[in-house]
């Protein structure tokens, strides 16, 4: 007896419905080859009513005048043959001939009474979507059938012998009783459902169940059934007549698409390795496996590829790391099937080998008694003897030439153990996860090269120097959008002065993170050359442009430099002022000593590589109170998918207006207020306390536009330098300071101001109204001016000049002692 399926037995039926055209049609003979029961079909395929066939011979109904063997020799023909099938032309009741397919199966009852079943279709005009498309296609394609007839009270009158081999229920004891008898009560009710509707309507109708053959117990099958009701000679039903088809392949080819489908759309959602593992074990339980374990080889979730063959040079089996893990059951405890745990296996067992050959494992019936694993392993074979996993597959997870890892399929409360198809299956879904992880693998590496490049270029260690008490934040973006292009930096300018630098590159992953390495250059040079905020963003969105220009011309193998935004600022700790301006790039936040924060009205400028050449920048200056803080930051820190702007500043505003926070903490505050979900952007943050450069560590003098201020100069400085405690540097400066002061008159003019900066170092400084730049040069060797500026190259530590409002300013350093430096 068939043992029916607890879960989806079985399918509504479904009519065929007798307007369309019918492509076949079922006529009953007896041992003579008279016609005892007819069809609805068959009278539309043919043109005969039942009161017209029953009863009469049926060659002489249904054979063409010519061709067609007599009924006795083809009755013999089939009785000798038991089913017989073939092409041959049959006569329409208007007189036209049909090209037919003819399949005749003999049919047993009683006594070795016999039947014929005739089941004939048009191969002229085949209907591809047919309702009883399994059923006709079996008939064409030869393949088993079977057949039973069933009076009107449902008993079994008449079988063929494919039947008995399809459900094992023998001829004797289904002949002459109902479905009951042989079936479970569940399927029996309601196949007589579906009889009953067919013998009520005359309807052919198609129903499907599941069931296990007797010779395949440890496989279930899929059926599908067609009914067709049989009519006598008064064109009332004498009985039903069911057709069976094992149509198994079919179901499970069906549930191998859905399960791949589902694949397609439910593994690989993201780019995390470990998050994909999961997805693939959710995704097999319970469609295929009642529980699922993905182990990835440890070094994959680093974003490092195993290497070919998967063994250590010490020829161990490389250690796992669990991914996914999905089952049935919701009692299994956590250990040891929890995720992220680092799995040994067993050199001698199916994992490693899988892991050493990438050759899947199917174990039908799964051995816990013995064995190398379960010897190594007691307490992990006993809770596999205990959860009841009687069947397992191993399937290696390779991409290219290297195996990931593993994915293990198991079942304990589906008694069908697995085959080879399951296996077939279990490979497909575990390759297209490969897939997944492949390219998340090379999302990681890339990533995580972009993260180490990004952070390699950023600076390790922010000072501002004498000028600014400095703290910084930097936050990459999520594992969806990549690192980005944000980069900040604090440069130390002469004069004790600083340039606070924040700036966000368009776009994410390693080509943004190498622009901004190159940005970050391009700012540090422009800012060696002293230039105001307003020319170097413009020096620097030349630089932009030309870049993109140079990436657009290499072969689109590097993406262009598509722009940047960038806020540049220099703060003067002896002014107590700060000039500033910005690309595009979101206005600083000012936090003045009563914590009240502000936020400075300044030309927003164009972002940066745009064109926009014709859009200037602008400078604008402030003043800014010693133990203010300045904040600078990055358009992540304010913008989210689902608040405006203003509610981003806002709450920028509100974490840095804490009272007496460190700088530190106020960074923490600012990224603890960050909405919870997951940054689509980089999150930079730098900020800067400002000091004051103390009134005795600073002097200026303002001198005639007379050769004799050289004089002057010098002894005002041997002075200076001696209040210091420098005696040892007054013959240096002096010498320095005669060059500077002399060029100034020479080639400058009043007003003549000159100021000694102590901070860090010893800062001469010089200012002229001139704003032509001097540049040094090697004199001829009989020449006998132009040596001085290369004398103050030769006795500073480093020199230059800059634009000052109303001239320029000429400057040189002198390293200090470290006492000096300490006090």
């Amino acid at each position: 007896m068939n043992k029916m399926t607890h879960t989806d037995r079985t399918s509504p039926a479904s009519p065929v419905s007798p307007a369309e055209k019918p492509d076949a049609a079922i006529a009953m003979l007896d041992a003579s080859g008279t016609v005892v029961g007819w069809t609805e079909a068959a009278q539309q395929l043919v043109g005969y009513a039942a009161g017209e066939v029953v009863g009469r011979p049926a060659d002489g109904v249904l054979a063409p005048p010519v061709d067609a063997p007599a009924s006795s020799t083809f009755a013999e023909q089939c009785r000798g043959q038991g089913d017989w099938s073939g092409t041959v032309p049959v006569r329409h009741r208007d007189g036209h001939t049909l090209r037919m397919t003819l399949r005749v199966s003999m049919l047993r009852g009683q006594d070795a009474d016999t039947r014929w079943l005739v089941f004939v279709t048009d191969i002229g005009t085949l209907s591809s979507g047919a309702a009883d498309g399994p059923v006709r296609d079996s008939l064409l394609s030869h393949s088993p059938i079977g057949i039973a007839v069933f009076d009107r009270k449902l008993r079994c009158t008449w079988v063929n012998d494919a039947k008995e081999r399809q459900d094992g229920t023998p001829r004797d004891r289904r002949i002459g009783s109902g479905l009951a008898d042989w079936l479970p009560s569940f399927e029996a009710g309601a196949l007589e459902v579906v009889m009953r509707q067919v013998l009520e309507s005359g309807r052919t109708m198609i129903h499907e169940y599941r069931a296990w053959p007797p010779a395949v117990r440890r496989r279930e099958h899929a059926f599908s059934v067609l009914f067709f009701c049989l009519q006598g000679a008064d064109g009332l039903p004498v009985g039903v007549c069911s057709m069976t088809v094992d149509v198994t392949g079919n179901r499970r080819s069906r549930e191998r698409l859905a399960i791949l489908s589902e694949a397609s759309t439910h593994v690989g959602s993201t780019l995390d390795v470990m998050r994909t593992g999961q997805e693939l074990a959710d995704l097999a339980v319970p469609l295929l496996a009642d529980h699922v374990l993905v182990d990835l080889v440890e070094s994959v979730p680093l974003g490092l590829e195993p290497s070919v063959g998967t063994v250590t040079p010490s020829g161990r089996t490389p250690l796992l790391r669990r991914a996914g893990l999905a089952t049935i059951d919701p009692n299994v405890p956590r250990q040891p099937f929890v995720r992220e745990q680092v799995i040994h296996a067993h050199p001698a067992s199916s994992f490693a080998a899988a892991l050493r050959t990438g050759r899947s494992h199917l174990e039908p019936v799964l051995d816990t008694g013995a064995g190398p694993w379960v010897d190594d392993d007691p307490a992990r074979a006993q809770k596999v003897r205990d959860h009841g996993i009687h069947s397992l597959m191993v399937v290696p997870i390779r991409a290219r030439h290297s195996v990931l890892g593993l994915a293990l399929f198991a079942r304990s409360a589906e008694p069908t153990p697995f085959q080879e198809d399951d296996l077939l299956l279990a490979e497909e879904l575990v390759t297209r996860a490969a897939l997944c992880l492949e390219n998340a693998l090379q999302y990681t590496r890339e990533r995580t090269a972009a993260l180490t490049l990004q952070r390699d270029l950023l600076p390790h260690r922010v000072r501002g120097g004498d000028a600014v008490e400095v703290a910084s934040r930097y936050v990459p973006a999520d594992m969806e959008h990549g690192v980005g292009g944000d980069w900040f930096d604090v440069i130390e300018l002469s004069g004790a002065r600083v340039a606070l630098v924040v700036g966000d590159v368009v776009g994410h992953g390693i080509n943004a993170a190498a622009t901004m390495g190159r940005l970050r250059t391009a700012v540090r040079t422009l800012a060696d050359l002293d230039l105001p905020p307003h020319e170097l963003l413009a020096h620097l969105d030349d630089t932009v442009r030309r870049l993109g220009e140079e990436d657009a011309d290499s072969g689109g193998h590097v993406p262009a430099v598509v722009g940047a935004t960038c806020l540049y600022a220099v703060y003067d700790p002896v002014t107590l002022r700060c000039t500033m301006a910005r690309a595009g790039h979101p206005p600083p936040a000012i936090i003045d000593a009563q914590d009240r924060v502000t936020f400075p009205d300044m030309p927003a400028g164009a972002p940066l590589g745009l064109g926009l050449g014709l859009v200037a920048f602008e400078s604008v200056e402030l003043e800014i109170p010693e133990g203010s803080v300045l904040a600078f930051y990055t358009d992540g820190v304010v913008e989210t998918r689902d608040d405006d702007l203003d509610v981003g500043m806002h709450r920028l505003g509100a974490a840095l207006s804490g009272p007496n926070q460190s700088l530190e903490d106020m960074c923490s505050a600012v990224i603890d207020t960050l909405p919870a979900q997951t940054h689509s952007d980089d999150v930079t943050l730098l900020l800067a306390r400002t000091r004051a450069l103390p009134a005795t560590r600073v002097v200026s003098w303002e001198l005639p536009n007379d050769p004799t201020a050289v004089r002057t100069a010098r002894r005002m400085v041997g002075d200076q330098i001696s209040a210091w405690g420098m005696e040892h540097l007054s013959a240096t400066v002096e010498l320095i300071v005669s060059e500077l002061v002399t060029n100034a008159i020479r080639y400058g003019g009043a007003p003549i101001h000159l100021r000694l900066i102590q901070h860090k170092v010893l800062t001469c400084e010089v200012f002229d109204n001139s704003t032509s730049h001097p540049r040094s040069r090697q004199p001829l060797v009989l020449e006998e001016n132009g040596r001085g500026l290369s004398l103050v190259a030769q006795l500073s530590r480093r020199w230059g000049s800059r634009s000052a409002t109303g001239g320029k300013i000429v400057w040189a350093e002198q390293d200090l002692p470290a006492d000096a430096v300490a006090a």
